[in-house]
């Protein structure tokens, strides 16, 4: 005979506490992080998962994150000898890149959760370390995973309750920033022990079998929430084209296609048709590329619900192994995430093409990481940090695109204020402001890119990763292609030096790194927007009378 059916009030009160223990999660990592990266820029996911390493909550952070952690989890514990190898107080440390789908920067730690000798579920967490003994602290022009970093392909860094110190020197022996990275080691290490003991808190409070329950009844009800909404689109293919820079190591463009199937409730995305894996770091994990697919699902059809494993169900993945999206190790990988960016533009392009009102246009299409390093001259220690950078967003059918904006990969990251970056960096921010004209046109606009100024104070070194510099981001609906992302290097004596995917660039005194981010495509026809709108635009500098007279004269009656 089958279980009852679990109280819906019940499954209530256990998924609000499995959120809220995310949230705890998220806060004990932030609050004893020592990196602006972690406790700033939320550069980190937080997640809790059940026996069978099944979603159960997350925290709002880096969306790209939570869609492959899951991978890290399962890679991490089948490293160790499996969930037999395990105890109570184990934390595990697994950083491969081809099991998390991140470049070995992005350390995941692990940690299983017991109640009455049972194993029921882990609380997991991967946060972004400033170095980990790469070639550089931040790379675009790897050729290899072995230049990327130190790899931990599942270790136990801590074994009943007791730190490997061993495995804890290993780590901060292969940085060069070994305090900031000590300090973030143990606040994950937090993050983790609160999960865990905030888990097993809903666990206790309704029994072991009516939390199963009800955990078995969130995951229909975030599936029938995903397939509800592919049912009331047509069923057919839908394809679009993107199209990277180059790949780190070379000058040549990258192009791709993206095929989205809907047949019934059922989505496929189907990658298979990708080029071959690249001899530059661009190339996309199977981790990243599953990641993709459901973020792209999840801003579609998951109705603003947290997420959990249920939402994931309809959707299957196809790739081609040896291609830019099914790598094979030893493939460089470090910058992955930027082919995931685009793919995850184009996915929406796919459904765009097809379904216009369903999607907003392009947006910036990028993060425009800038990651910065040097010795402070006045205490002789190292220092590094690095931020993404806000773009506009794509016009939709609902309305004007948003401005300044993380692109949707990375949408619940956030920009480090100027006077925590100016207090701990050598740098002196002159500028950050909306850039007039740089949106596309449309009925609804897309939103305005920023700029950013930086004038360097000593001299330190600079990687900067920025895609989408030769592609505008593209319109929907008739709407316009808004600027694209553009960066410089401005020297002391003026000379100029464009960057786009550029390592260990040397900034001296007096320097001026200048980034300005991409706006968002417009949708529907420019002549269809108000000439209230057009007015208000012009009142308030986001486009300037010049523009507006080319792309708005209807607004323009003398």
């Amino acid at each position: 005979m089958s279980a009852p059916a679990p109280d819906p009030v019940v499954v209530e009160v256990v998924r609000h506490g499995l959120n809220s223990a995310a949230k705890q999660m998220k806060r004990a990592l932030m609050r004893t992080a020592f990196s602006p990266i972690i406790y700033e820029v939320l550069d980190f996911a937080v997640a809790l998962y059940d026996d069978r390493v099944r979603l159960l909550a997350q925290a709002p952070s880096l969306p790209m994150f939570m869609g492959r952690l899951s991978f890290c989890v399962e890679a991490a514990v089948q490293a160790v000898g499996g969930p037999e190898a395990l105890v109570p107080g184990d934390v595990l440390l697994y950083n491969d890149p081809f099991g998390t789908g991140s470049h070995p920067q992005d350390a995941a730690v692990v940690a299983p959760a017991f109640a009455d000798g049972e194993l029921i579920g882990y609380a997991a967490i991967k946060a972004h370390w400033l170095d980990i003994g790469g070639k550089d602290p931040y790379s675009t022009d790897t050729v290899d995973l072995f230049q990327e970093g130190t790899i931990f392909p599942g270790v136990k860094l801590v074994r009943a309750g007791v730190l490997d110190d061993d495995l804890y020197r290993m780590a901060l022996a292969n940085s060069r920033v070994p305090k900031l990275v000590a300090g973030d080691i143990n606040a994950e290490l937090v993050g983790c022990r609160t999960g865990v003991r905030a888990l097993l808190a809903v666990v206790e409070r309704h029994g072991l079998a009516r939390f199963r329950a009800a955990a078995e009844r969130m995951f229909d009800h975030g599936e029938a929430t995903v397939r509800s909404y592919f049912e009331r689109l047509p069923d057919g293919e839908y394809r679009a084209r993107g199209v990277l820079d180059d790949d780190g190591a070379g000058p040549d463009p990258v192009p791709f296609e993206v095929m989205l199937k809907v047949d019934g409730s059922d989505v496929v995305i189907d990658v298979s048709n990708a080029p071959a894996q690249r001899p530059g770091p661009v190339n996309c994990t199977l981790p990243k590329t599953v990641a993709v697919a459901r973020v792209a699902i999840g801003m579609l059809a998951g109705a603003g619900e947290p997420p959990n494993e249920g939402h994931q169900r309809p959707i299957r993945v196809i790739t081609a192994p040896g291609t830019l999206f099914h790598p094979l190790r030893p493939a460089p990988t470090f910058i992955g995430g930027w082919a995931s960016f685009q793919a995850l533009e184009t996915i929406l392009a796919a459904v765009g093409s097809v379904v216009p009102e369903a999607v907003p246009a392009a947006s910036g299409g990028d993060i425009c990481s800038l990651v910065w390093w040097g010795t402070d001259s006045a205490t002789g220690q190292p220092w590094a940090d690095g931020s993404p950078h806000p773009v506009g967003q794509g016009g939709h059918a609902g309305g004007d695109g948003a401005s300044a904006l993380m692109h949707h990969a990375e949408s619940a990251t956030r920009v480090t204020p100027t006077e925590v970056w100016e207090s701990r960096n050598p740098w002196l921010v002159e500028a950050v402001q909306l850039i007039p004209d740089s949106a596309g046109a449309g009925e609804h606009r897309g939103g305005l890119g920023v700029e950013y100024r930086f004038r360097a104070l000593a001299q330190q070194w600079l990687t900067a990763v920025i895609e989408r510099t030769r592609t505008a981001p593209s319109g929907l609906a008739g709407g316009r292609p808004a600027r694209s992302n553009v960066a410089a290097l401005v020297e002391p004596d003026g000379a100029r030096r464009p960057l786009a995917k550029a390592t260990r660039v040397r900034v001296p005194v007096g320097a001026v790194v200048e980034l300005r981010t991409g706006g968002g495509g417009g949708y529907g026809l420019a002549r269809e927007r108000s000439i209230e709108a057009v007015q208000a635009d012009l009142r308030e500098g986001y486009v300037t009378e010049a523009c507006a007279r080319r792309d708005y004269p209807h607004a323009f009656p003398d």
